[in-house]
C-alpha cells in the first residue's frame, strides 16, 4: 500500500491507497514544530481505526510547499513505515511533464502534482484552480506541459487582512450572500468578499483563455472549491481528490526507481 502525503501551508493530507482504492484519508494542521513521532502516533491510531496496519504500507510519496516540513515527513516514513519516500521536486523524480518556465525550480510541488493529475483525467488545454491558502490558477497545455499561471491571496487570507487592517470591520464567515447589495456591515463584507472573489475567478479565467488563444476546460480543487463551483459557469469540473491522484500517478511512474 502507498502512503501519499500532501503538505500545504495550512493542512497536511495523509492518504493510503491499495492499488487504485483509497483506503483512508486524514488531515492535520501544518505545524513545522510537530515531530515525526507525534505525527507517527497520531497517524498510527487513525490507521488502526480504519482497520489498517502501518506495516502494510510499503511505499510513500511526499509533496510539500513547506520546506521545514520535509525532514520530519521523511523521518515519519522511515521510522514508522519502513520505507524511503519519493519527494516531488527532488532530483531524479520524473513527473512526466515539461515545465515551460524561466525558473522551473520555483514552482510549488502541489501545482505540478495537480497538473499531472489534470492531464491524466481531462482532455485538452486546462486551467486548474486550487482553492487553498493561496488560490492558484495553473495552465496545462494539450500535451500535458505546465505553462505557468497566476497566484492570488486565498479568500481566508483576504478576510483576515480586511479584519486586521480595518478597525471597525469584524471577522465574518465565508458564505454565499443572497444579495450583492449588503444592507448592513456584515452582509456588505460577505458580498464583497464572495462576489468579488467570483469576479476575480471569472476575470482571470477569461484573460488566461484570451492570452492562451483557445478555449480551455477549467477544473477546480481545494477545500473551498465547492462553494465557488456553484457560483460561476466558468468552472467546468469539481475534483476534490485531484492532488492525491496526481501523487498516486507520479509514484507509479517512478516506482522502478523507488525500488531500485
Amino acid at each position: 500500500m502507498l502512503l501519499a502525503i500532501d503538505s500545504g501551508n495550512t493542512n497536511i493530507v495523509f492518504a493510503v491507497y491499495d492499488g487504485d482504492t483509497l483506503k483512508g484519508e486524514w488531515r492535520a494542521s501544518t505545524d513545522s514544530e510537530r515531530t515525526a513521532d507525534e505525527l507517527g502516533v497520531w497517524l498510527t491510531q487513525l490507521l488502526s481505526i480504519e482497520g489498517l496496519n502501518r506495516l502494510d504500507i510499503t511505499s510513500a510519496i511526499i509533496a510539500s510547499v513547506v520546506p521545514a516540513m520535509v525532514f520530519g515527513l521523511k523521518t515519519l516514513c522511515r521510522r514508522y513505515f519502513r520505507c524511503e519516500p519519493l519527494v516531488v521536486g527532488d532530483e531524479g523524480v520524473d513527473l512526466g511533464l515539461s515545465i515551460l518556465l524561466d525558473r522551473p525550480e520555483e514552482v510549488g510541488a502541489d501545482r505540478l502534482v495537480n497538473a499531472v493529475a489534470a492531464h491524466l483525467c481531462y482532455k485538452g488545454p486546462l486551467i486548474v484552480i486550487d482553492f487553498g491558502t493561496a488560490t492558484t490558477f495553473d495552465v496545462v497545455d494539450g500535451d500535458g506541459n505546465y505553462c505557468g499561471g497566476a497566484i492570488s491571496p486565498g479568500i481566508n487570507l483576504s478576510l483576515e487582512a480586511l479584519h486586521a487592517a480595518a478597525a471597525k470591520l469584524p471577522r465574518v464567515a465565508i458564505g454565499r450572500p443572497k444579495q450583492v447589495i449588503g444592507r448592513a456591515t456584515v452582509p456588505a463584507m460577505q458580498s464583497g468578499i464572495f462576489w468579488g472573489y467570483v469576479g476575480l475567478i471569472e476575470g482571470l479565467v477569461g484573460r488566461i483563455k484570451e492570452e492562451f488563444g483557445s478555449d480551455m476546460l477549467v477544473v477546480a480543487t481545494g477545500g473551498l472549491a465547492p462553494l465557488f463551483a456553484d457560483a460561476t459557469k466558468v468552472i467546468n469540473a469539481l475534483d476534490a481528490d485531484l492532488t492525491l491522484r496526481g501523487l498516486l500517478a507520479i509514484h507509479r511512474r517512478n516506482r522502478p526507481q523507488a525500488l531500485a
